[in-house]
């Protein structure tokens, strides 16, 4: 998982083994690509109790690696998230746009969410990966219900105010979904999830 020297490979190697026995009785039953996600969020985050709070739609693997395999536009909330993803297509982030910016201020609404609504009036279509904003994740789900085009969405805001709400709402809509229960999730957790996405789009047909 990124290791590029024999050492750091051998790491590598020992810390997915360890995961992997840590986790291998919660995995038991998904699919093999559902495992290989969860298993990158808990090496990445070095939590097993991920194991246990992710939450993978029925429709979301399939629906996301077809969308990453014709290199559709990702949409984050934050600027860290998108310096970590690595992917040969488009990765949008809008937090610092001036518009957005503007927009946050005039309307009373926090940046992240602002920068939702801001995608949608460039009409964005893609995958949505929300690692930080409670209200970046609800303005996806309110901007779909209009006419927003979003194939999926890595719905993982960390925090105590609102992310287990967003959380939850999501699960209640159509969109396919990849969620964390409760108040964690963040940064690592979106990029881990993304990344493991991507991998397996580029290793070929769902199984």
């Amino acid at each position: 998982m990124g290791a590029s020297t024999r050492k750091g490979r051998k790491i590598a190697e020992k810390s997915r083994e360890i995961v992997k026995n840590l986790i291998k009785d919660k995995i038991e039953g998904l699919s093999p690509e559902e495992a290989e996600i969860i298993e990158r969020i808990v090496h990445s985050t070095a939590d097993p109790e991920y194991a246990d709070i992710t939450k993978i739609s029925q429709n979301f693997t399939a629906t996301t690696t077809e969308a990453l395999k014709n290199l559709e536009d990702i949409l984050v909330d934050v600027e860290m998230v998108k310096a970590g993803i690595s992917y040969d297509g488009n990765i949008k982030c809008y937090i610092n746009h001036p518009k957005v910016i503007k927009m946050a201020k005039d309307e009373n609404m926090t940046r992240a969410a602002a920068a939702i609504e801001y995608a949608a009036s460039q009409n964005f279509s893609g995958i949505v990966v929300i690692g930080n904003a409670p209200t970046a994740l609800l303005k996806v789900i309110e901007l779909t219900q209009k006419n927003m085009k979003v194939r999926s969405v890595i719905g993982v805001p960390v925090g105590f105010v609102g992310a287990a709400e967003s959380k939850k709402l999501l699960t209640k809509t159509n969109i396919p979904y990849l969620i964390t229960t409760g108040p964690k999730g963040g940064t690592p957790v979106a990029v881990s999830a993304t990344n493991a996405l991507i991998n397996i789009a580029k290793k070929g047909e769902i199984k």
